[in-house]
């Protein structure tokens, strides 16, 4: 009984121990490379619409990246800070779950309708996290 008593102690602390992770990306690089290009391909899908399996399976992975992406933006030293940091990613991963599911239901009407979500998504994060967001540079005379 002791024995089992040990190996369930030894089993939840192992549960609860953080996984080992290694970011590889700094922000910057995370946004432009990882988040950016799946982002477009659900606000312009539009454009060039799925025709064919092929296609309904690129914007299935788009969209399951775009979710999965806000999860990488709530890990260790990416979260910023435990509150609104936390809520905004939470929105992407809403959003990019809401596009996968689309995708694969392969309801395009439904896919377009994640834009405003997505839109809010990002437009919450970058209004308080992305320094000089939306500020215009002077005109030119």
């Amino acid at each position: 009984m002791r024995k089992l008593a040990v190996i369930f102690i030894a089993a939840i602390a192992f549960a609860q121990s953080p996984a080992p992770f290694q970011a590889v990306g700094n922000m910057s690089q995370l946004m432009v490379d990882v988040i950016y290009p799946p982002s477009d391909a659900i606000f312009y899908v539009e454009r060039t619409p799925p025709k064919n399996e092929q296609d309904w399976s690129v914007l299935r992975t788009n969209a399951l990246t775009l979710a999965e992406s806000g999860n990488l933006l709530m890990m260790g030293s990416r979260a910023r800070d435990q509150g609104d940091w936390i809520k905004d990613a939470k929105l992407l991963v809403d959003a990019g779950n809401a596009a996968y599911k689309a995708a694969r239901a392969k309801d395009l009407n439904a896919v377009v309708a994640v834009n405003d979500q997505l839109y809010a998504a990002c437009v919450t994060c970058h209004q308080q996290y992305r320094p000089n967001y939306r500020t215009r540079l002077p005109e030119k005379q």
